[in-house]
């Protein structure tokens, strides 16, 4: 009897399905891109422009009446893009809401790390002032060298005198 190959009951199939792949962040992207049009003075001109058409011809164009006063379907029509439109929107303000999540962390991370450079070069810059005031500045030579050559001077001034 030959043997069946073993399947491991913790790994899912690959062999022989139809695989559909999707890019998961693509519905995110068309919801912002749409989001950001229908806030678009582009989009509310097109959008009265439409209704005027609509309803002028309803009200003049008596042959053309699909759509008679109350205006039903302009209503379904308003009803199912408000229905589409605040999910998308929504969902738009989240992702943008997630973005500025990791860049306030970011920033964050940029700061302490800034911080911690700044107090770096405190620390240095005090550690050379402590250095620097145990270094011979050049007043301070000067005015030795001075105090050293007029002792010079008095001591050949002695020496010529007595003799």
């Amino acid at each position: 009897m030959p043997e069946l190959p073993r399947r491991r009951l913790d790994q899912p199939r690959t062999e022989g399905r139809f695989r559909l792949s999707l890019d998961p962040e693509a519905f995110g992207r068309f919801s912002e891109r749409l989001a950001r049009f229908l806030g678009t003075g582009k989009f509310l001109f097109w959008q009265t422009l439409t209704v005027i058409v609509w309803i002028t011809l309803n009200l003049a164009a008596v042959s053309l009446r699909w759509d008679p006063y109350p205006f039903i379907l302009l209503n379904l029509a308003f009803s199912t893009q408000a229905a589409y439109a605040a999910p998308l929107i929504l969902l738009a303000q989240n992702r943008q809401d997630d973005r500025d999540r990791v860049s306030l962390e970011e920033d964050r991370a940029r700061a302490a790390q800034t911080k911690a450079d700044t107090e770096y070069l405190a620390r240095e810059l005090a550690a050379l002032r402590l250095a620097v005031g145990e270094v011979v500045t050049r007043d301070y030579l000067r005015s030795e060298l001075e105090r050293v050559f007029r002792e010079r001077k008095r001591a050949v001034k002695d020496d010529v005198a007595s003799p």
